[in-house]
Formats: structure tokens, sequence, C-alpha cells
């Protein structure tokens, strides 16, 4: 028996779960093509979830720092929470542009919100999982809600093909992610984090233990997107219907960023002199290849997936740099999640019924056609592209100046070089929204929602919200 001491910390995951089959059960009934119920209902439980994180993390300041729940399973910490609430913020941000596209497309079904949430559920149990099982379940719950996402628009023969893509490499990594932690609880005999944690420092061979890391390294660098792993990325980003690239976009990196925390910095730190160098030569990969592949789009979605490619490569050079390296390494992840979903959210605000604004002219003239909306994209695309003074320019400056203080100059210098070249594809959108003129006289046509939480979103990246 379980009691309300230990419930409690993980009300948010129950109220999501309530949640998702609320809307599952409501869209049986709901005769509505405009959702608006659903919508709403789970933008209630995202709030009241939100409220119960909240209120846990403020109870436990005055208590202790961290609690570990269900026999080992499940933990409820500082930086669990706060990644949470970022992933709060992100999926209120996505329910509500997807809703514009979803009525634009005429596919709003009830089942494409329960996906979603059902998919938040599972990002939440891998930001709390403690035990290596409970991190491959969220990782399975997650994983199965998006290649259902993927294949939401059944009639476009693309969506289907991005699917089947997404689902057979995902597979492939999650075989791979299962058989390294098996190798590691076969070395230890425990698939608790802090208990393997344990193990690996009073054992003096650790050979299969690395082994299993190697493993490990390449299920968790397929689901971050990372190079060379990042082969599903562009396909599954321009081939998806764009209500679903805005979600694997975003919250979902947050979710494989804290996969990456447990494993690798919190259960296999022993063995930190073997994995820095496989993370140092992935990061140096995504970023070299993300954006010399960005360079070469003209179709914004895939612009955008080689983009992330390299913000993962960013990321994963914090892991370099000890507790501070974390700590930036968090900061950028969420950062990049905000970029990313506000990003998305303009390409819908820009379609309309019938047409999709995936390609970079179709940004020809923006402000000319709106000036705001051109405006909230410059900030985006310049926090994206690292200019001071955008939140994107400080996550960057945290992540270079951890790796520095560890001495790894050379990283930190190619790290700038081709960030220095990526910034040219994000000038070239710049240049296309304020130099060219506009082959398009549709107005820009969004509901009062999407366009204040658009602004909203865009203003993040000055760093005064």
């Amino acid at each position: 028996m379980f009691g309300w001491s230990e419930l409690s910390p993980v009300l948010p995951e129950l109220i999501i779960l309530a949640t998702a089959c609320t809307v599952l059960i409501l869209g049986l009934f709901s005769k509505s093509e405009k959702g608006g119920l659903l919508v709403l209902a789970s933008i209630v439980g995202v709030i009241f979830a939100a409220i119960a994180t909240a209120k846990s993390h403020m109870g436990a300041q005055h208590e202790v720092t961290s609690q570990i729940l269900f026999n080992g399973n499940f933990i409820r910490d500082y930086m669990g929470d706060i990644l949470k609430i970022a992933v709060y913020f992100i999926m209120l941000f996505v329910f509500i542009y997807a809703k514009q596209y979803l009525r634009n497309k005429n596919i709003f079904k009830g089942e494409f919100y329960a996906l979603m949430l059902f998919a938040m559920l599972g990002i939440m149990i891998m930001i709390s999982g403690y035990n290596y099982i409970t991190l491959y379940l969220g990782l399975e719950l997650l994983a199965l809600s998006s290649y259902a996402l993927v294949a939401y628009d059944r009639g476009n023969m693309q969506s289907n093909e991005s699917a089947m893509k997404y689902f057979i490499l995902g597979a492939i990594a999650s075989g791979m992610l299962l058989y390294g932690m098996s190798m590691i609880y076969g070395a230890t005999g425990t698939l608790q984090i802090d208990q393997i944690s344990t193990a690996i420092s009073q054992s003096e061979n650790t050979l299969m233990v690395v082994f299993g890391l190697v493993f490990i390294m390449v299920g968790v660098a397929f689901k971050l997107g990372a190079a060379p792993f990042h082969m599903w990325v562009p396909d599954v980003y321009q081939g998806a219907p764009t209500a679903t690239t805005l979600f694997i976009s975003s919250a979902p990196k947050i979710a494989a960023f804290a996969l990456a925390i447990r494993i690798l910095a919190q259960s296999l730190e022993g063995i930190f002199d073997h994995w820095q160098h496989i993370i140092a030569v992935i990061a140096l990969l995504s970023i070299i290849i993300g954006n010399l592949f960005a360079l070469q789009q003209d179709n914004i979605k895939r612009l955008f997936a080689y983009s992330t490619i390299s913000h993962i490569g960013f990321m994963l050079l914090g892991f370099l740099g000890g507790e501070n390296g974390y700590s930036a390494s968090m900061f950028y992840i969420i950062t990049y999640a905000l970029m990313s979903v506000a990003g998305f959210g303009m390409i819908i605000v820009l379609s309309c019924k019938g047409f999709e604004a995936e390609k970079i002219s179709d940004f020809k003239g923006l402000n000319q056609r709106n000036g705001w909306f051109a405006f909230m994209m410059l900030l985006i695309i310049a926090s994206m592209a690292g200019f001071p003074p955008l939140v994107g320019f400080f996550s960057k400056l945290y992540v270079l100046k951890a790796v520095v203080d560890q001495g790894y100059y050379v990283l930190a210098s190619i790290a700038v070089i081709f960030a220095v070249i990526g910034s040219f594809y994000y000038l070239k959108i710049m240049k296309t929204m304020y130099f060219d003129e506009s082959e398009s006289d549709q107005e820009i046509t969004a509901g009062f929602d999407v366009k204040s939480i658009l602004s909203f979103n865009a203003l993040l990246q000055l760093g005064l919200l």
C-alpha cells in the first residue's frame, strides 16, 4: 500500500494520465470538427499538473532536496521539477498552435490530443525515472505515441513513409538501448541508478559496463537526433504533419536530455573517462553535419531539422563541463525547445487551407504582409543563430564557458567556427522576410489565442518574460 506521502510527488503524472483518458473518451462523443472542448480539457489538465509540480517543489524546499519513491523506481528532485515545468509551458504552446493547423487541414480528431498527452506522460516518466526499466517504460510510451502522431495524416503518403522510417529506426535504437542496459545489469546486478553508480565505483573490472555504455550511447544519440544517428530527423520533420513536427522537435528533446543525465551523469559517472570521448565525437559530428547540411536546404522544415542536429551537438558539449556543464546543457535544451516550438508555430500561422508554408520562399516579403509577425520570426531566428542579447546567445555562451573551463579549447573553437557558419542559413531567412518581394497576397489569419501565444513565445527569446 502506498500512502499520500508517496503518491503526492507523482500527482502530476496521475493528472496527465487522467486527462489523457478523459480526452480519449470525450473524443468518442464529440461531434464538433473544431474540438474546442478537447483542447480546453488538455490545457486545463496541463495547468493542474503544473500547479501540482510547483506545490510539490515548494513544499520539498523546506524539507529535502530530493525524494526517491516506489522502491527506488522514481525520483522527485530539483532538476526533474524544472524540466517538467518547461515541458508544461511547451505543451501549452503545442496544444494551441496545433489546434489551428488541424482545423485548417480538416484533420482534427480527439485522438491527436490524447496521443499528445500519453507522449507527455512518457516524457514525465523519463524525467523522473530512477531505474533503467522505469526510464525504458517512459521512453517506449513516448516513442509509440510519437510514431502514431507522425502517421496521423493517413491520407498523406509522405507522412506514412516518414512514420515507417521513424518506427523501424526507433525500434532498432530502442533495442540497442535495452541491450546496453541488460549488459550493465549483468555487470552490476542492479538496474537502480544510484546502486549502479556504487557498484561501478567498487568494481575493478568495468569492461562489460563499457560495452553496455556503447550500446546505450547509440540509443540515446538516436533519441536526441545526434549525428551520426540523425538519418530519421530530416525526413520525419518534413514528412510529418507540422503539428506533429512542432511537438517532436521540442518536448521529447527535454526527455532525451533527462535520459542522458540519469544514465551518464548519475549512474555511469564512474566511467566518465570512457564516455567523454564518445560524447565529444558525437557532439562535434552533430555540430559540423547539422550546420553544413542546413546551408543546402530550401525547405524550412528540413532546415530546422538539420539545425536541430547542430543544437543537440552544442547541448552535448556541456556534458564535458562537469556540474556547471550539466546546468548549462539543461538551460540550452530548454531554450532550444522554446525556440523550436516558436519557429514551427510561425510556420503554422503562415499556412492556410490547402497551403503549407514549407519553403523558405514562402517567407518572402513577410514584413510587408505583417510587420509584427516578421519581427517575431526575426527574434526566433536570431535567437536560434545565437545573436546577442537573445537567450540563444547566452545558452551557447554558458555551454562554451563550461567546456573551456575544463580545458577543451579545441572543441570550443570548432563549435564557435561552425556556429558562425550556421548563422548564414538563418540570415538567409531574415533576408527573405525583409528584402524580397512578397509573392502572395494571402492574408495571414490566426486566432487571437494563437497570435498572443506566438508573441509571448517569441518575446521569451529576449529573456524579458
